[in-house]
C-alpha cells in the first residue's frame, strides 16, 4: 500500500495539471500571433523616445511605418534616423492628438492601419493641490482623450483591413507603471493612465469579433527627453519614492513592447518590477496564456503581501519626510 506522503506527491501534480487544463479552457481571448512584416504600423509620439525606438524596431522587421507627432521638424529628423538605421522611409503625419478633426485627417491620409500604437504621452508631476488645472487637463487630453481620438479614427479602416486580409490587427496603448500603482506627485498623470486600463478592457470586448486585439504596455521610467524634463519638476517626495527603480533604455522598452504586441499579450510588462505589478494587478483583465494565468492564480496572494511591504515603506517615507519639516 502506498504511503500517504507518496499519494500526496502524486496528487499535487495531478491537481496542477487539472488546474492548468481548466485555465487553458478559460483563457479569453484565445492566443494569437500578430504579424507585422509588410503591414502598416502607425506609431504616435514617434518623433522621439520610445516611439522612435518602436518605429526603428518595426521597420527593421519589414513593417511599413508611419509616425505621428505635433512637431514637423522633429518628425523629419526622426524619419532620417529611421532611414539611416533600417533603410526604410517612414511616412510622417503631423497632428495634435487633442484635435479629433486633425487626427481623423491624418489617419485618412495614412490609409488603413494594421497595427496602431498609441504611444503619445505627457507628464507634469505635482501634488494635486499645487497642480495647475490647465496642466492636469493637458495630461488628460493628450494621454486619455488623444488615445480615444486615435482609436476612433482608425477603427473603421482597421476593421475593413482585417476582414479583407484575414490577418489579426492590433491596437497597443502605452500606459505606465504609474497606471498600475499611484505614486505621490503623480495624481493627475496616474489618473490619465489608470483610465486607459478601463478603455482597453472595454475596447477589447468591442473589437474582438473583428479580429482586432488590444495590448497595454506598462513601461517604468525610461531614459527619454521627456523623462529628463519631468525630473526637473518632480516634488522631492516623488523623487525619493519613484527614484528607487532603475531607468530602462528606450530601445529595451521598445523591444519588450513589440515582442508582447506580436504575441497578442493584453498586459505587456517591460521589466521584473513590471511583471510583479502585472501579477498584483491582474484583476479581471483578459489573459491569453494559461501558463501566465497559473502564475497569476498562485502569485496573487503573495504579491499582495509584497505590496503591503511597499506601501509600508512609502507611507513611512512620507511620514518621516513631513516630520522633519
Amino acid at each position: 500500500m502506498a504511503s500517504p506522503f507518496l499519494l500526496f506527491l502524486l496528487v499535487i501534480p495531478l491537481c496542477l495539471l487539472v488546474l492548468f487544463l481548466a485555465l487553458s479552457f478559460l483563457t479569453r481571448p484565445k492566443p494569437v500571433r500578430i504579424p507585422i512584416k509588410n503591414r502598416h504600423v502607425l506609431i504616435t509620439g514617434g518623433s522621439s523616445g520610445i516611439g522612435l525606438s518602436l518605429a526603428k524596431a518595426a521597420a527593421a522587421e519589414g513593417a511599413h511605418v508611419s509616425i505621428l507627432a505635433r512637431n514637423a521638424k522633429r518628425l523629419e529628423e526622426a524619419r532620417e534616423e529611421i532611414k539611416l538605421a533600417t533603410g526604410h522611409m517612414a511616412r510622417v503625419l503631423v497632428a495634435d492628438v487633442r484635435d479629433p478633426q486633425a487626427v481623423a485627417q491624418a489617419l485618412e491620409e495614412a490609409g488603413p492601419v494594421d497595427v496602431l500604437v498609441c504611444n503619445q504621452g505627457v507628464f507634469v508631476p505635482m501634488e494635486l493641490e499645487k497642480q495647475d488645472l490647465e496642466e492636469a487637463k493637458f495630461m488628460i487630453d493628450v494621454n486619455l482623450m488623444g488615445t480615444f481620438h486615435l482609436i476612433k479614427a482608425a477603427l473603421p479602416g482597421m476593421k475593413s483591413r482585417a476582414k479583407e486580409t484575414g490577418l489579426p490587427a492590433s491596437i497597443a496603448i502605452m500606459s505606465s507603471q504609474a497606471g498600475q500603482v499611484g505614486i505621490y506627485g503623480y495624481t493627475a498623470y496616474s489618473a490619465s493612465k489608470f483610465a486607459l486600463r478601463g478603455l482597453a478592457e472595454s475596447l477589447q470586448q468591442e473589437v474582438i469579433a473583428h479580429n482586432i486585439h488590444v495590448s497595454m504596455i506598462f513601461p517604468p521610467d525610461t531614459a527619454t527627453p521627456g523623462l529628463a524634463e519631468e525630473q526637473k519638476r518632480r516634488p522631492e517626495l516623488t523623487t525619493i519614492i519613484a527614484g528607487s527603480s532603475a531607468e530602462m533604455k528606450a530601445e529595451d522598452v521598445a523591444k519588450k513592447a513589440l515582442d508582447g504586441l506580436k504575441e497578442g499579450q493584453f498586459i505587456i510588462p517591460c521589466n521584473f518590477d513590471g511583471t510583479m505589478l502585472a501579477i498584483a494587478t491582474a484583476g479581471l483583465s483578459p489573459q491569453r496564456s494559461a501558463t501566465t494565468a497559473l502564475v497569476e492564480v498562485f502569485g496573487a496572494g503573495f504579491m499582495r503581501f509584497v505590496a503591503m511591504g511597499f506601501q509600508w515603506n512609502w507611507y513611512s517615507t512620507i511620514q518621516n519626510w513631513h516630520a522633519k519639516r
